[in-house]
């Protein structure tokens, strides 16, 4: 008995602490590509972490304190081998339109998206995750790529004061154009034509042998090596060219400028601010303004992390725990607070880079964050140097792939009516990326609803009997439907019809069912014909058997039902 109680506690603590699954089977291999994977992503999270920042509208060492706390929650946490937590190109967006660049509200945020999505995972809420459709997560992931991508053109050519909302952006980035400097228009193009290059090398590599020579597999090894690591490898070129025209006097690029030295400081985060002119902003405050994004942004973190989380598992033959990603996500953003990170979630990108090296645990992320923290603890006076523009051919290349055209096509194919919360959600992100959103979620939700209240029912006709048969449940919002057809088909036909009410694909009923029922048997025995309920579940005859129905008959199949109505004798009265 006390060895079965141990089993179950051992079981209790292994599913909170997955770290407890796989760290007794470690070894030295493990190690070897766990370190391996933990390099290479660290040298791609840098860079994306250095330019998301600029997205999210905070200075670029913000991104970088967003991006090495999850290595470290997650490793023990989590339960997935292949996923990286840090700053996307999404929520940066997202968070964007919420803390207007202000690094305390960006804080806050943090916190509060932390402690709504832990609280989520406590309280079991992940199915609320279930509402929000494909055609609304590929609307937004489109429209978001568009707006992410063009808002770096700015960069790009070296323009300032362009406005942050979409469609000005458009309007001011073209009429600016006279305006762009030539030193960052050849700079940031250099940047993508290598970035170009290298992603299209990297993805040409798969059509090569296995069996192929030596000195191939090799030449293999090193162009998927500098791929993968490309990010990097611009940063670095452009920051060494822009800091070679720099000391010889020549200011040709836009440069990220001075940011802080060292490590963030370890704190509770700031739960109110002070602004130039003294006056205070309470929490209250900070939160009030934060407003939807308190259920956007948590949200959002959490669907794009467990949907890369479940693909990966898939693609590597293992399961995840998708309440227990919520909570990993959700003490990762608590404990970023500490450390004045910015939202953060899953990274698909870096997730594929992480997979594709051949991780075996998530102990690669323990490597991925010390990367981080020796950037910031030695590099950070050399990030002044970065060109705006290679920060920008960064985010642009990372965002191209999530266009997915071929989307829309297989909405029409497979069900043209998805087309319509997909292009709400699409081009009303283009007003505010919040509002497509919540637009999308609400024409799914009413798509949803439309076909809760609204089933199919089949219509057979029996002669002087009619049957129905619904192919769902039987909810409140169905009833109006139900009534108007029993009477279509069986009261206001002359003579009145018997009826079969098919319930064999009903699995559950309501109580403003029940009630309607009620009234239906009480009109039917009014005109003297009967209505017979055929195929009940078990569970479903239990309610209706508890509620005393008036005239309540029920048969296992509908054709002993029709056997019933001819013996009862309403044939000859029919006639």
């Amino acid at each position: 008995m006390e060895r079965v109680t141990g089993i179950h506690w051992y079981g209790a603590l292994r599913s909170c602490f997955p770290i407890l699954s796989w760290l007794p089977r470690y070894n030295l291999t493990w190690l070897k590509m766990d370190l391996i994977a933990g390099l290479t992503v660290g040298l791609t999270a840098v860079p994306q972490a250095l330019a998301y920042a600029e997205v999210a509208g905070l200075p670029v060492q913000y991104g970088l304190y967003s991006a090495f706390m999850g290595g470290f929650i997650y490793c023990v946490f989590g339960t997935s081998k292949d996923i990286t937590l840090g700053p996307t190109a999404i929520m940066s967006l997202l968070c964007s339109a919420y803390i207007g660049g202000d690094p305390v509200f960006a804080v806050v945020l943090t916190l509060l998206c932390g402690v709504i999505q832990a609280g989520m995972a406590l309280l079991r809420l992940g199915f609320l995750l279930d509402f929000i459709s494909y055609p609304v997560i590929k609307g937004f992931t489109c429209a978001a790529a568009v707006t992410i991508g063009f808002g770096q053109v700015k960069n790009i050519l070296g323009l300032t004061e362009i406005p942050q909302q979409f469609f000005l952006q458009v309007y001011y980035t073209f009429h600016k154009i006279p305006e762009a400097r030539a030193g960052d228009v050849i700079l940031g193009l250099c940047c993508l034509f290598f970035l170009l290059t290298l992603t299209l090398m990297k993805n040409s590599l798969g059509s090569c042998e296995d069996e192929a020579p030596l000195f191939i597999r090799s030449a293999r090894w090193l162009v998927w090596s500098l791929a993968t690591i490309r990010n990097a490898l611009v940063v670095i070129a452009a920051t060494a060219v822009a800091y070679s025209a720099e000391v010889n006097g020549h200011h040709f690029f836009s440069l990220t400028g001075k940011t802080a030295k060292g490590l963030p400081p370890f704190k509770a985060p700031p739960l109110s601010e002070t602004v130039a002119n003294g006056t205070v902003i309470t929490f209250s405050d900070i939160a009030m303004d934060l407003g939807g994004g308190l259920a956007v942004i948590p949200l959002m973190g959490v669907l794009e992390s467990i949907a890369i989380a479940k693909a990966f598992a898939s693609k590597n033959n293992y399961r995840i725990d998708a309440n227990q990603e919520l909570f990993a996500i959700g003490l990762t953003n608590i404990m970023g607070s500490f450390v004045s990170a910015y939202p953060v979630t899953g990274s698909f990108g870096r997730t594929a880079v992480n997979s594709q090296t051949g991780v075996c645990s998530p102990a690669g992320g323990i490597v991925t964050g010390v990367i981080v923290l020796l950037s910031l603890a030695f590099l950070m006076p050399l990030f002044f140097y970065i060109p705006k523009a290679s920060l920008a051919a960064v985010i642009i290349c990372a965002v191209s792939p999530m266009i997915d055209f071929r989307v829309p096509v297989q909405l029409w194919r497979v069900k043209r009516l998805d087309l319509l919360p997909f292009l709400v959600t699409f081009l009303v992100s283009f007003w505010e990326v919040q509002y497509g959103i919540v637009g999308g979620v609400l024409v799914s939700g009413f798509m949803l609803l439309y076909i809760v209240a609204r089933p199919k029912v089949k219509v057979s006709d029996h002669g002087v009997m009619s049957a129905l048969e619904p192919d769902s449940g039987l909810n409140f919002p169905v009833t109006e439907h139900l009534s108007r057809l029993v009477f279509r088909h069986a009261l206001h036909v002359s003579p009145p019809r018997c009826l079969v009410l098919d319930c064999s694909h009903v699995s559950s009923v309501d109580f403003t069912v029940v009630h309607e029922l009620t009234e239906l048997l009480k009109q039917i025995e009014l005109r003297r014909v009967s209505m017979i309920f055929a195929g009940l579940k078990p569970s479903v005859l239990k309610v209706l058997l508890m509620a005393d129905l008036p005239g309540f008959r029920h048969t296992d199949r509908v054709d002993e039902a029709l056997q019933l109505l001819t013996s009862i004798g309403h044939y000859q009265q029919q006639f």
